[in-house]
């Protein structure tokens, strides 16, 4: 008969009894000496906790940032921003107006050059395939169908522009076999010019070149502007894209201009593609070389001051070069380009801008970038330019130049290099009086085209 033992007694069955507590390794009593007394004060409680974390792996991930930032922090406040290296950002080659630097550095050169070569001597010495220039267009002998209607075209920009725009005008209006009425010029801010057609070119020659090709008329019939209120703003005008294919004319014109007898375009700059077919080109060279001529008084006064350009030339055998410079105040703002006037030149420019295209380069989201513009070979070539231009292709010093072009932007500074390039340079207002261009200082196209 088994029984459980008694308490005080083991049986030899029973497990050893475990030691006392006293005894086990793990267990040591903490005497009140020894302890540690918790942490009193709030530094004591925060270094406490820091500590705390700082010696688990989690802790280290949090504070090893705080710890870095509060180093840079006080590295950078006892280390002087002046030793601090500065990175600049270099500017592209060639997108950065240096054209003043590289005359100084080539002038030297170019006041000790004494070679007696000289470009004028030998540049009309050979002509296109050793042989005449001859017209490549003939006009047409035969008669005209009837008209399709009237085109009525309204001529933007400066002179180069509308001259442009009367030979696009004279291709869309012979190839869709219309009428077209002789061009208005569009009144701008910047040039103020009220001329018209005839104040410029010889419009009865005009007429009288182009009858067997395209018919011209000077205004519209009376009967026809009856449907209208004899007001051109109520006839159907079409807003046409820049450089749109004569297809598009074929396509959406015609059909618009066999229903009203009667349309407009406006504006009609660069309103037709430079790609067309030979019919089209053919009627643009007629225009322009042989239908387009100045009128009498710009024709008179232009051959006089060729006249007294070849007296001044003699040491030349009467030749000089005629340069055109494109450095007008709106031709310099409208490109974006930055040259090297600085605030005062930016103010200029953003005035000019305002001037005569209104909000059109400061609406939101426009974005000028004048460097890559200059990269791109977009920017108008200052005097300066042009003089060493032509000094490289092998222009003299003594080379005459008659200057055609409208009043340079700040001619006064841009002027000085290329009249010291070449000192025997004349202007229409030097080879010509103050009363012989009086009868052109109202008209801004008629003053120009003494320039061109």
């Amino acid at each position: 008969m088994h029984r459980l033992p008694s308490s005080g007694q083991s049986s030899p069955q029973s497990p050893p009894s475990s030691p006392p507590l006293s005894r086990s390794p793990r267990y040591r009593p903490r005497s009140s000496k020894s302890a540690r007394p918790p942490p009193k004060t709030l530094a004591q409680r925060l270094l406490w906790i820091f500590l705390s974390c700082l010696l688990k792996r989690q802790g280290i991930l949090i504070f090893a940032p705080i710890l870095y930032i509060a180093v840079m922090l006080f590295y950078m406040g006892t280390v002087s921003f002046d030793v601090v290296p500065v990175i600049t950002h270099r500017p592209p080659p060639g997108s950065v107006y240096r054209s003043r630097q590289l005359y100084h550095k080539l002038l030297p050169q170019m006041d000790s050059d004494n070679s007696s070569a000289d470009a004028i001597s030998t540049i009309w010495k050979h002509s296109y395939k050793v042989g005449e220039w001859r017209p490549c267009i003939n006009k047409s002998s035969e008669g005209l169908p009837e008209s399709n209607g009237y085109i009525f075209v309204e001529a933007n920009g400066g002179l180069n522009q509308q001259r442009t725009s009367i030979c696009n005008a004279v291709a869309v209006a012979g190839y869709l076999n219309a009428t077209l009425v002789i061009p208005n010029f569009h009144y701008h801010s910047i040039w103020r010019d009220p001329s018209k057609f005839g104040d410029i070119y010889d419009e009865e020659f005009f007429i009288k070149t182009l009858e067997n090709d395209v018919r011209i008329v000077g205004t519209i019939p009376g009967n026809i502007m009856e449907r209208f209120d004899h007001n051109m703003s109520n006839v159907y005008n079409f807003k046409i894209k820049a450089w749109s294919p004569i297809k598009y004319y074929t396509d959406i014109v015609l059909p618009k201009l066999l229903e009203e007898k009667t349309i407009r375009i406006s504006p009609f700059a660069n309103r037709l593609s430079f790609d067309a077919p030979p019919a089209v080109q053919r009627l643009r060279c007629l225009a322009n070389y042989q239908a387009l001529r100045f009128s009498d008084p710009i024709s008179s006064l232009g051959q006089t001051l060729v006249t007294r350009m070849k007296k001044l030339s003699v040491n030349n055998g009467g030749k000089y070069i005629s340069v055109h410079l494109r450095f007008e105040e709106d031709m310099v703002a409208f490109s974006c380009c930055v040259y090297d006037g600085g605030d005062k030149e930016k103010l200029d420019m953003d005035a000019a801008r305002e001037r005569g295209w209104k909000g059109k380069f400061t609406k939101r989201g426009k974005v000028i970038r004048p460097g890559a513009i200059r990269l791109n070979g977009k920017c108008p070539l200052t005097p300066l330019e042009v003089g060493l231009m032509l000094r490289g292709m092998g222009f003299h010093k003594s080379t005459s130049i008659y200057l055609a072009s409208g009043k340079i932007y700040d001619s006064d500074r841009y002027m000085a290099p290329l009249l010291e390039m070449f000192p025997l340079l004349q202007t229409k207002e030097m080879l010509a009086s103050a009363e012989e261009l009086a009868p052109f200082q109202n008209g801004c196209y008629r003053l120009h085209c003494l320039s061109s």
